[in-house]
C-alpha cells in the first residue's frame, strides 16, 4: 500500500444520505407541510395561495410559532409549560395597566412586562426543580393562577375583563411600529407601482407590507435554531432533556438550563402579548386561551418528543405554519369550520406516529 495513502479508520461508520435525512427532527413536519399544501391546492379556493392569502394564514401561524419555538426548546430540555397561554393575558395587563392607568411611557411598560415574565418563568422553573414535581402539574397550576390574577386585576382596575385605551396611551412611540402593523410598506408600494403585486382600483397594494409578527417569528426561529444546533448551550439543552443525571455528571448545569428555558417561554408569551395588545389596542383576560396546547401541538408536529432530548426549532416553525394553514385554509374550502379541531387532532396523532417511525428508521437505517 502506498505510503501517501492513509488507511481509512474502520471505527468511523459511514452514514447514508437516507439515514442522515431521517435523523433530522423536522423531516416529518416538512412531509406534513407538503401534504397539507397539496390538500389545499386541490380543495381550496386558489386565492388561498395568493400573496394576501399567504399573509392571512401566516399571521396566526407567526404568533403561534413564537410560542411553539419556545415550547419546543423547553420540550427538548425535558419539560413542559402549560401556563404559556395564560401568560399572554397576564403579560398583557402587566403592559397595559402601567401604560394606561399609571401613565408610564411605552418603553418602561414593555420593560416592566418582560420583567414580570422573567420572574414568573423563574418561579415556574424553581418550583419544578426544587419540588421534584412534574412540570406538567406545576405549570397547569400556574395556568389557573395567572388567568385568575388577570381577571381579578382587570376587574379591580376597570370593572370589566378588558382594558382599553392602549393605542391612545402609546401615542406615536417608535416602539409601536416594532410590535404592530406592517413592515416594508415602501417596498410593497413600489412593487404595486411596478405591477408585480395585486392592487385595488385606486392603485393601493392589497398587501401593504409584511406583518411584524411574521418578522419576529422568522428571526426567532433562526436564532433559536442557531442556539440549539451551533452553541454549547444548545448541547446542554439536549443533554438536560435526554439524560439529566448523566448531564450533571459531566458538568452540565441542568437546573440553570431549565430555569432559563422556563424564562424564555414566559418571555415568548410576553412578546405575543405585546404584539396583540398594541395591535388591538386592548388588554383582554381571555387572550391566549388554549394557546399552550396549540404551541405544544405545533412543537410535536415539528418533531419534538414528549420524553425530551429530541426536537428542532425549525420543526416547530413548520408545525406552526401547518397549524395556521389548516386554521385559515379551511375557510377557503366548502368544509364546515367545525372540522378544524378534528383535523388538528388527526394531524397531531399522525405527527406523533410519524415522528416515532422516522426516529426508529433513523436508528436502524444504514
Amino acid at each position: 500500500m502506498s505510503a501517501d495513502k492513509p488507511m481509512a479508520d474502520e471505527r468511523l461508520a459511514k452514514v447514508s444520505l437516507t439515514k442522515s435525512l431521517l435523523q433530522r427532527p423536522e423531516v416529518g413536519a416538512v412531509v406534513g407541510l407538503i401534504a397539507v399544501i397539496l390538500f389545499f391546492t386541490v380543495y381550496a379556493d386558489s386565492r388561498m395561495f395568493s400573496l394576501s392569502g399567504i399573509m392571512n394564514f401566516m399571521e396566526p401561524a407567526a404568533q403561534l410559532g413564537i410560542l411553539a419555538i419556545a415550547a419546543a426548546l423547553l420540550m427538548v430540555g425535558g419539560e413542559f409549560d402549560l401556563s404559556i397561554g395564560s401568560m399572554i393575558a397576564f403579560a398583557g395587563i402587566a403592559l397595559g395597566i402601567p401604560l394606561v392607568l399609571w401613565g408610564w411611557p411605552l418603553s418602561l411598560s414593555i420593560l416592566f412586562a418582560f420583567g414580570v415574565a422573567v420572574i414568573t418563568g423563574a418561579i415556574n422553573g424553581f418550583i419544578v426543580l426544587r419540588s421534584g414535581l412534574p412540570s406538567f402539574i406545576v405549570t397547569l397550576a400556574f395556568l389557573f393562577i395567572l388567568r385568575g390574577l388577570t381577571l381579578v386585576s382587570l376587574k379591580e382596575a376597570t370593572g370589566t375583563t378588558q382594558l382599553r385605551g392602549v393605542k391612545e396611551a402609546a401615542g406615536d412611540s417608535w416602539l409601536v411600529e416594532m410590535f404592530s402593523g406592517d413592515a416594508f410598506e415602501g417596498a410593497f408600494t413600489w412593487l404595486a407601482n411596478m405591477g408585480w403585486i395585486d392592487t385595488f382600483k385606486n392603485g393601493t397594494p392589497k398587501v401593504q407590507g409584511i406583518p411584524v409578527e411574521i418578522i419576529w417569528f422568522v428571526v426567532l426561529a433562526l436564532a433559536a435554531s442557531w442556539l440549539l444546533t451551533r452553541t454549547r448551550f444548545g448541547n446542554w439543552i439536549f443533554a438536560a432533556g435526554g439524560d439529566p443525571i448523566a448531564a450533571r455528571n459531566v458538568g452540565v448545569p441542568v437546573n440553570r438550563v431549565k430555569i432559563i428555558l422556563f424564562i424564555f417561554t414566559a418571555m415568548a408569551a410576553t412578546l405575543v402579548a405585546t404584539i396583540t395588545v398594541l395591535e388591538f389596542g386592548t388588554a383582554d383576560a381571555s387572550r391566549g386561551l388554549l394557546k399552550e396546547f396549540h404551541a405544544i401541538i405545533a412543537a410535536v408536529i415539528g418533531g419534538c418528543l414528549l420524553t425530551g432530548g429530541y426536537g428542532s426549532a425549525i420543526g416547530a416553525m413548520v408545525g406552526a405554519v401547518i397549524f395556521g394553514m389548516v386554521q385559515i385554509g379551511i375557510t377557503y374550502t366548502n368544509i364546515n369550520l367545525d372540522w378544524f379541531q378534528v383535523f388538528m387532532g388527526a394531524i397531531l396523532l399522525i405527527a406523533v406516529v410519524l415522528n416515532n417511525w422516522v426516529r426508529n428508521k433513523a436508528m436502524s437505517a444504514h
